[in-house]
């Protein structure tokens, strides 16, 4: 896989692109973020640190997002939670905290590349995590095999969630697809469904909360 890595600190580049190459990865190292803005076209993942020498790394991103849906994973050391937030929101797929751990690195990299292609694939008609399967085209759930019933919109709320299983689905996303438009849709009427598919579902360990962000399956 050809991996984008945007890092200008020549220690924690060489680092990865060690760590990178020795799993058969082809990695490419660039210094700016105006040099990623060019080089994404050639990559199947990009690795965007975000204190940049010549731009912040959120607004590469930003810019990225506008022309590409290449999978991108953030590198950082800005660890607080409005700076993972601000970076999911503004598309990353995926947030690490420096000093990065290369086999946790490894790790995410599979799975970002995993969802992407997943995601570019066949849709699928039947979503299963873990023993949570939820049926999208007959609107059906079963939990442990048994049939659970879901007014409209908990279906409507779950089946977003359930067609980016694994990924952190903003709030802003769920009301545009379920009410129409984020900013007509009462947020408290989500709040409203989530804690009732909770109790349906009875799988809180399936069903997370991203502090600040939205919510996860799986």
């Amino acid at each position: 896989m050809r991996v984008l890595l945007v890092e200008d600190d020549d220690g924690v580049a060489g680092a990865l692109v060690d760590a990178l190459g020795a799993q058969g990865h082809r990695p490419i190292r660039c210094h700016l973020g105006a040099d990623a803005l060019v080089a994404h076209r050639d990559a199947d993942l990009v690795l965007l640190d975000l204190g940049l020498p010549d731009m912040d790394g959120l607004e590469v991103l930003r810019k990225l997002r506008k022309v590409s849906s290449v999978p991108v994973l953030v590198l950082t050391a800005r660890g607080d939670e409005r700076s993972v937030v601000r970076g999911l929101r503004s598309g990353a797929d995926d947030y690490l905290i420096k000093p990065v751990r290369l086999r946790e690195l490894l790790a995410r990299v599979e799975a970002v590349t995993r969802r992407a292609a997943a995601q570019t694939s066949e849709p699928k008609r039947v979503v299963e995590v873990g023993d949570i399967a939820v049926d999208l085209e007959a609107r059906l759930v079963r939990v442990a095999d048994q049939p659970v019933p879901l007014t409209t919109k908990e279906f409507d709320v779950l089946a977003v969630l359930a067609r980016g299983a694994g990924v952190a689905v903003s709030r802003q996303q769920i009301m545009d697809e379920v009410w129409g438009d984020a900013y007509l849709a009462v947020s408290r009427s989500l709040d409203v469904h989530m804690t009732t598919l909770r109790a349906k579902l009875d799988r809180p360990e399936m069903l997370r909360t991203i502090r600040g962000f939205g919510y996860r399956l799986g």
